[in-house]
């Protein structure tokens, strides 16, 4: 009797091995249902469009191919004569040029100043480590916008930065800061945006490191400077692409900033999108920008990726 009773559960073992496996399942499904939503879904949308002729209707774009039929008529109603004219036109390489420069330099900028506040955050006493990583994040209680308008106030000609060095003495009564509208106050306000984005990824690889090692190299003679480049940063470095990458990947598609805080002159592929999608009323062509965009975000976003599988 023993030996059947022990032997009875085995059905149900089974059974419920089957509903933990269907639980595994969905639970793995359910990140690829939501970028097959929400990332290529709108991705193969944009890329129709984009390969559509502009047209004065509602929505202003004739699709060259619609439907599914073979595969032999779908590749020869392809047409890529937007991708074409994008080659043909400075504008958009220019747009494209210039909103690479603007994230590189940006995000040596913020690397820059982000890194010391980590470090000084990470060297802290414990117990106001929490206080300090409020205080980077107590920006992201307001409004997004709010801020860059902020910045409007304190840059432009008659602002609060002109008032303060005319306080202060530093320039006189009829003289003004001439940083509104130009690529320095782009510089200014993407800066002040993404600096949580890379100090909270610096922060997180400086703390975990092990102080010991410093006290290590002291004791052997290493002079500060020397055990910041051989310890302190090399072990810093996931810290340092995860925050690159999370700030470098945002900027080079920047259109508030760029618009609220830029000139005329600053090109940038997010403005540019916008004139050709509100402005000109051309789809396609806006349509073809966003899809090289995408491409050309993919190599660091892959490099983002393979960095985080080994820290991982």
């Amino acid at each position: 009797m023993a030996t059947v009773a022990e032997t009875n559960p085995a059905p149900h073992s089974a059974k419920g091995t089957g509903g933990h496996s269907w639980t595994r399942w969905l639970v793995v499904a359910v990140p690829y249902i939501w970028l097959i939503l929400f990332f290529v879904a709108p991705f193969l949308i944009i890329f129709k469009i984009s390969l559509s002729d502009t047209a004065i209707a509602m929505p202003p774009y004739l699709p060259t191919f619609d439907g599914f039929g073979s595969i032999g008529e779908f590749f020869s109603e392809l047409d890529f004569e937007n991708y074409i004219f994008l080659t043909d036109d400075p504008l958009y390489i220019m747009s494209y040029l210039s909103s690479l420069r603007i994230a590189a330099i940006s995000t040596i900028l913020l690397l820059l100043i982000g890194y010391p506040m980590a470090l000084a955050m990470a060297r802290a006493p414990t117990s106001i480590r929490p206080t300090l990583v409020m205080l980077v994040i107590l920006p992201f209680w307001t409004s997004f916008l709010i801020r860059v308008y902020a910045w409007i106030g304190i840059l432009k000609p008659d602002g609060l930065l002109t008032l303060a060095l005319q306080t202060i003495g530093l320039m006189g009564e009829g003289e003004q800061v001439q940083i509104f509208r130009t690529d320095y106050a782009v510089f200014i306000g993407i800066v002040y945006s993404y600096l949580p984005f890379m100090v909270l990824p610096l922060y997180a690889a400086l703390e975990k490191m092990d102080n010991t090692l410093l006290e290590a190299a002291s004791d052997l003679g290493c002079p500060p400077w020397k055990a910041f480049w051989k310890i302190t940063f090399p072990l810093s470095l996931p810290g340092v692409i995860a925050g690159s990458m999370i700030c470098f990947i945002p900027i080079t598609g920047e259109f508030v900033i760029p618009d609220l805080l830029g000139g005329a002159d600053t090109l940038m592929i997010g403005k540019t999108l916008w004139t050709e999608f509100f402005g000109n009323r051309d789809w396609p062509l806006a349509s073809a920008v966003a899809v090289i965009l995408l491409v050309m975000l993919v190599v660091p976003i892959m490099i983002f990726q393979n960095q985080q599988k080994k820290v991982v």
